[in-house]
Parts: structure tokens; sequence; C-alpha cells
């Protein structure tokens, strides 16, 4: 009898923690559309991985357009239009690491690495990725593409320990992120796609090399409707 009741209560028990769980989490997000994110997991375990922390979140209005649009130019040129997933991305991204496994390339938009780095925890497994598609598309809804790219620019790691494009400019300019140059932005969104190895000062020939790239995106890229929507 007594194994007979514990199985109710214990479904019952779970029943209303995930009931809790899902309350908590959807409370936090709407909270965050105002409120700056607290430590991240990212950044918990750069700092216990001895990298330390560095951060210092800022208004979207204190952050240079010249870094919104660099980051758009190197990371997610549909981000104005997508609904938090670039479908074709993905789709070359799964067949390119089909074929290279050992060379993997990620189709990530900024919705989805914002979601990932507020909410989740690094890694490529599929519970974390189904994870991170539910906050994308809860973000996306909620949160609206410019808070969206301010949170990005404030958490994403631009280096080791260094997070959010405040503490990448004073880090490496010694100046505000409001005073960023074209060269320094698209300096600084070089590095995001592995920030641990590609140096930003002293700059390394990948990312001067893709700096440049980014700046010749950044030109393309400028007079658009929807970015300029978005970066004015």
């Amino acid at each position: 009898m007594k194994t007979k009741g514990l199985i109710p209560r214990s479904w019952r028990f779970i029943k209303r923690l995930l009931l809790f769980l899902f309350i908590w989490q959807f409370f936090y997000i709407i909270v965050l559309k105002w409120i700056d994110p607290p430590l991240t997991i990212t950044q918990i375990g750069n700092w216990f991985g001895g990298y330390g922390l560095k951060r210092d979140y800022v208004d979207y209005n204190e952050i240079s357009r010249h870094a919104k649009l660099a980051v758009i130019a190197s990371e997610d040129q549909k981000f104005p239009v997508h609904a938090g997933f670039d479908w074709k991305q993905i789709e070359k991204a799964l067949d390119h690491n089909e074929r290279r496994p050992n060379k993997i390339r990620g189709g990530s938009t900024i919705s989805q690495q914002t979601a990932k780095n507020v909410f989740l925890w690094q890694g490529r497994s599929w519970i974390r990725k189904a994870m991170e598609t539910y906050f994308t598309f809860m973000i996306e809804k909620i949160w609206g593409k410019r808070r969206i790219l301010e949170v990005y620019l404030n958490v994403i790691e631009m280096g080791p320990g260094v997070f959010g494009i405040e503490a990448a400019a004073q880090s490496y300019y010694k100046k505000s992120a409001e005073s960023l140059n074209r060269s320094e932005a698209s300096r600084i969104a070089a590095c995001l796609p592995n920030p641990k190895k590609f140096c930003v000062k002293p700059a390394t020939p990948y990312v001067t090399a893709r700096g440049l790239a980014i700046m010749r995106n950044m030109s393309n890229l400028s007079t658009d409707p929807g970015i300029k929507s978005v970066i004015d």
C-alpha cells in the first residue's frame, strides 16, 4: 500500500515542480525585457576557469552604431527579418558538419546566441539545442529585435573573461562602447567565432582579415531599411 501511494505522490510533486519551473522561467523572460541579466552560466564558468570576469552593461543608446552593425554584418545579416532562425544557414551548417565533422560550423542567429548565453550553457547536446529553440522563440515574441541585440551586445564573450561591448571597448581601446569607430567595432566582431582564440589587440592575422571583410559587409548593409530600423 505504501508503494502504491508513493508513485502518485511523486508524480504530483513532479508535476508541481514542472509547473513552478515553467511559470518561473516565463516570468524571468518577461522581467529581462527591461532588466539586465545577472550572471550567466558562461560567465560563471569563465570565472571559475581562471579567465576572470569583466563586464559592464550599457543601454542601447550607449552603444556605437558601428558596433551594432558590425555584429549583424559578422554574425547574422538576416537578423532584422527572420523570426529567430535562419533555416538556410542552419541547413548549410548541418551539411558542412556532416561532410567535415572535425571542423564544426555553427548556423546560429544572434537571437539563438542570445538565448543560449542568457539562459543556458555552452555545448552541443540535443537537449540544450531544444531548450535554445524554445528560448529563442520566446525572446523573439516578448523582447523584440532591439532588445535582443542590446542584450546580445552586453552578454556575449568578446575575449577571455571579457563580456559585452563596453568591457571589450574599455579593455582593447580604452574608450566607451559609444565611441567605437568602424575599424574597432569590426575587429571586436571578428573575434566572436572563438573569442578565446582570436585576439582583438594585438590583432591576429585572422582578426585583421576578417575585420576588413566585416567592414565591407557593413558598407553594403548600412543603407538597408530593415537594418537601419534596428541599429538607429
